[in-house]
């Protein structure tokens, strides 16, 4: 179910002007540090990413952060930043969270939530 909303999302959003209907897109990198890896956080990331409709990747770094990059409307992805900077995974601990490069975008440059390796 989630897969084909986000699906829909993506054809949606790239077939409109992204502002037609009021809602803004915005694109924007993000790395979590922490103890945010051998937790699940990629997973429960992808699986925040794909309720709130989101489209994006996350994956993990050599120097242990998590790092990746969202895409969707403005509203969520601001929910999004904030479950990054303050939930996680059940057993993660995040001590910081930074984002960066956040622009509008006129269409979804990205479709699904992916896992990197």
């Amino acid at each position: 179910m989630c897969v084909q909303r986000v699906v829909l999302l993506c054809f949606v959003l790239t077939m409109s002007d992204g502002g037609s209907a009021g809602t803004q897109l915005l694109s924007v990198d993000f790395e979590i540090f922490g103890h945010v890896q051998g937790v699940c956080f990629r997973m429960y990331t992808q699986k925040q990413g794909l309720q709130l409709g989101l489209v994006g990747w996350v994956k993990n770094t050599y120097s242990g952060t998590v790092v990746g990059q969202l895409q969707g409307p403005a509203p969520l992805v601001e929910d999004m930043k904030l479950w990054l900077s303050r939930e996680g995974s059940p057993s993660s601990r995040i001590s910081r969270a930074s984002f960066s490069n956040q622009r509008s975008i006129d269409r979804l440059e990205l479709c699904g939530f992916t896992t990197r390796f």
